[in-house]
C-alpha cells in the first residue's frame, strides 16, 4: 500500500489517488447498490496534526488517532476519543456548521461507524464525492488511500479492510493551502474545509460494470456511440444495453478486453435548450442493471459560431459558485442545485458557468433536466506554479475525474483548462498539454479557457493571447469599470481578435450591497452595479464575434479577500442577488437584456 505525501517531497513522492482499485472511477455511483455514510460523523480538531505525526514529526504506524483506540484498562493512555466527540454533519463544510471552525485550516479528523453483512463475497468500493483538500482514508485502522484535490470524486478498494460485523472508517482531511497546489494559495473564494459531498460504500458482485459512455456520434446525429467497460475480466460476459423508448435493445459481448464500443442506428429527439429529451439507459450485466437518464445532442465550432445540433446558438449565461442559496455554506444537494438553477433560469438564461472548479454531480444533472447548457472548470487559478511537473500531474488528475464523472451529461458542452493565468511560455505548455489530454478523454466537448491578457491598443482592445490557438471557444474576462475606466467609457470600447474563433465574455460586472442606494457615481451602491451592466452590455452589443456571456456572478458568495466592514464583511458582493436572496438593481438590467435577444 502506497502511503500519503509529506508536504514538500518532489513531485516522484507525490500521490495523487493511491489504492487497491486500479482503473476510472465507477460511472454513476448512486445506481450502484450501496451503503449510505452521510448524515453525523465524529470529529476531532488537529491543528498540529498530533494524530498523523509524532513528536520526531514521523508518520503514526501504530499510535495515531486512525487506529480508533479504546481505553481497556483504568491505566491506558489515550489522549483522544472519537465516541465522545462531538459531531459535523456529511455533507457539508466544517466552517459554517461550527463557528470556531469559521476560519480554520488545518487537520480535522472525521470518524463513522458501520455494519457490513460479508456472507455474500462482496466487492467494496469507499466512494467520496469530494474532501478538501487533503484526505487519508482508513478503514479499521488500515490506511486504504490517499486523494488530493477539493472538488473531484475519489474512491478506494476495501475489500480486504473491511469485516463482518462492525467497521468504521476515518478520514482524516487537510485544507491547508499550499503554494504548489491546485489551486494556489490565493483564491477568491471561501476555503470550505471537510467531507463536503456524499460518502458511500458500494457493494459490487465480483464482476460488474465499472465504467461507460454514450452519446450521439459527431458526425452523425441518427447513430448512437460508446462504450461499456468491465470491472473485471469476463470473457464470456454478455452486456444489454436497453434505451426503452428508442426500442433499443442491443447485446454486447466481451472476450480479452475489458471495454467494448457499440454503434446503434436509432432516431433520438435532440436535447437542446429548448427541449431537454432524455432518454432512460438501462445496462444489464447479470442480475444488476445501472439505470442512467441520458440526453443526445451535438456541440461544434465553425468559424465564430457555436453549434447546438447543427444550429447557431449565442450563450446567455451566469456565473456560478458552489455556494448555497438555502444554507450557509457549500452546496451539496440536489436541493441546493434546483435552487440555484431556477435563480438562474429566472434571469432568462441558456448557459452557466461553474465556477471556478468542479461543482457537485446534482449541477450536471439537474442542468441536464433544465435545458441549461454548461461551462465545467477545472482550478488552474491565477499563479500556479507552471513550471513543475507535480503540479501539473495534480492539474491533469483533477481534469481526468472531472471528466470522469460528467462524460455522460449532455448539458456540458465546455471544458474549461484555467482562469485568469498570466502569460508565460511554461504557462502556455501547461495549459496545451492539460487541453490535449482534456481532448483525449473526450473528443465530444469544446475546450475553453477565461484570459484577462487582452492588449490596449489605440484601436481598443485587442485578444492576442497565444492560449486562444490552443482551445475551441475564446474565453474574456474584462472588469470594465469596476477595475478600470469609469463605467460610461465602456459603452464605447471596440474589442478586436486575432482569430477565427468564437469568443465568450467569460466575467464582466461590479459589486453592490444590496438596498444600498446612492448616485450612480458612488461606488458600492445599487446604481453603481446597475451603471457598470447597462455601459458594458452597449459593449457587447459592438462584439462581431461574440457568441456569448457569463456575467461575474450569480449570487454574493463569501471570500477572505473581501473583509471591507459594513459593506463586504467577507463577501465578494459582485452577486446580481445577495447572500439573503435580495435581487439588485443589475438583476433586473441583465433580466431585460436576455429577454429582448
Amino acid at each position: 500500500m502506497l502511503s500519503i505525501l509529506t508536504r514538500g517531497l518532489t513531485f516522484a513522492a507525490i500521490i495523487f489517488c493511491s489504492s487497491s482499485y486500479a482503473g476510472n472511477l465507477i460511472q454513476n455511483s448512486d445506481a450502484h447498490a450501496h451503503i449510505d455514510l452521510d448524515g453525523p460523523w465524529h470529529y476531532i480538531v488537529d491543528p498540529y496534526e498530533n494524530g498523523f505525526y509524532n513528536h520526531r514529526y514521523q508518520e503514526h504506524t501504530r499510535d495515531g488517532y486512525f487506529k480508533n483506540a479504546q481505553v481497556k484498562h483504568p491505566s491506558d493512555l489515550i489522549e483522544y476519543d472519537f465516541a465522545s466527540a462531538a459531531t459535523l454533519n456529511v455533507p457539508g463544510d466544517w466552517n459554517t456548521q461550527q463557528d470556531e471552525l469559521f476560519f480554520y485550516e488545518g487537520t480535522v479528523w472525521y470518524q463513522r461507524d458501520f455494519s457490513l453483512d460479508k456472507s455474500r463475497n462482496e466487492r467494496y468500493i469507499l466512494h467520496f464525492g469530494a474532501a478538501n483538500y487533503e484526505a487519508v482514508v482508513y478503514v479499521n485502522g488500515e490506511k486504504v488511500g490517499t486523494h488530493i484535490g477539493g472538488f473531484t470524486p475519489f474512491e478506494f478498494d476495501v475489500t480486504g479492510a473491511v469485516k463482518d460485523g462492525d467497521n468504521f472508517v476515518i478520514v482524516k482531511v487537510d485544507n491547508r493551502r499550499e503554494r504548489e497546489q491546485v489551486p494556489t494559495v490565493n483564491t477568491d473564494w471561501w476555503n470550505y474545509g471537510g467531507l463536503t459531498r456524499s460518502v458511500k460504500l458500494l457493494t459490487l458482485p465480483k464482476q460488474y460494470i465499472s465504467d461507460y459512455t454514450i452519446h450521439l456520434a459527431d458526425d452523425d446525429n441518427r447513430t448512437i456511440t460508446g462504450w461499456i467497460e468491465l470491472g473485471t475480466g469476463d470473457k464470456n460476459a454478455k452486456v444489454t444495453l436497453e434505451i426503452p423508448a428508442l426500442d433499443i435493445k442491443h447485446t454486447l459481448k466481451f472476450s480479452d478486453e475489458p471495454r467494448q464500443s457499440f454503434s446503434i442506428k436509432a432516431k433520438p429527439n435532440l436535447w437542446s435548450t429548448a427541449e431537454p429529451t432524455l432518454y432512460e439507459v438501462n445496462i444489464r450485466y447479470n442480475d444488476r442493471t445501472i439505470s442512467d437518464r441520458i440526453g443526445f445532442r451535438q456541440i461544434a465550432v465553425k468559424d465564430e459560431d457555436i453549434l447546438l445540433n447543427g444550429e447557431p446558438i449565442f450563450l446567455k449565461g451566469i456565473s456560478i459558485h458552489e455556494e448555497s442559496a438555502l444554507h450557509p455554506g457549500r452546496a451539496w444537494s440536489k436541493e441546493d442545485a434546483r435552487q440555484l438553477l431556477t435563480m438562474a433560469k429566472d434571469l432568462g438564461v441558456n448557459f452557466v458557468r461553474l465556477a471556478h472548479y468542479p461543482h457537485n454531480e446534482h449541477m450536471v444533472r439537474m442542468a441536464d433536466e433544465m435545458g441549461l447548457l454548461v461551462w465545467s472548470e477545472i482550478p488552474v487559478y491565477w499563479t500556479v506554479l507552471f513550471e513543475r511537473d507535480d503540479v501539473y500531474a495534480n492539474a491533469e488528475n483533477q481534469l481526468t475525474e472531472m471528466i470522469s464523472r460528467d462524460k455522460n451529461r449532455a448539458s456540458v458542452i465546455l471544458w474549461s483548462m484555467a482562469n485568469e493565468t498570466p502569460k508565460s511560455e511554461a504557462r502556455l505548455g501547461f495549459i496545451t498539454k492539460l487541453a490535449n489530454k482534456a481532448r483525449e478523454l473526450d473528443d465530444t466537448r469544446l475546450i475553453t479557457a477565461a484570459l484577462d491578457t487582452s492588449s490596449e491598443t489605440d484601436k481598443g482592445k485587442h485578444i492576442d493571447d497565444p492560449l486562444s490557438e490552443v482551445v475551441d471557444v475564446i474565453g474574456i474576462n474584462n472588469y470594465c469599470g469596476w477595475y478600470g475606466k469609469k463605467p460610461a467609457e465602456c459603452a464605447g470600447i471596440k474589442w478586436h481578435s486575432d482569430y477565427n474563433k468564437p469568443v465568450i465574455m467569460s466575467e464582466f460586472g461590479g459589486g453592490a450591497l444590496a438596498g444600498y442606494h446612492a448616485d450612480a457615481e458612488q461606488r458600492w451602491s445599487e446604481e453603481y452595479q446597475a451603471d457598470v451592466y447597462r455601459h458594458n452590455l452597449t459593449m457587447i452589443d459592438n462584439m462581431s464575434f461574440l457568441r456569448g456571456m457569463t456575467p461575474w456572478i450569480l449570487k454574493d458568495f463569501r471570500s477572505p479577500r473581501r473583509p471591507l466592514t459594513n459593506i463586504q464583511d467577507f463577501w465578494n458582493r459582485k452577486g446580481l442577488v445577495s447572500d439573503k436572496g435580495v435581487k439588485k438593481q443589475a438583476w433586473y438590467i441583465l433580466n431585460e437584456y436576455y429577454q429582448q435577444h
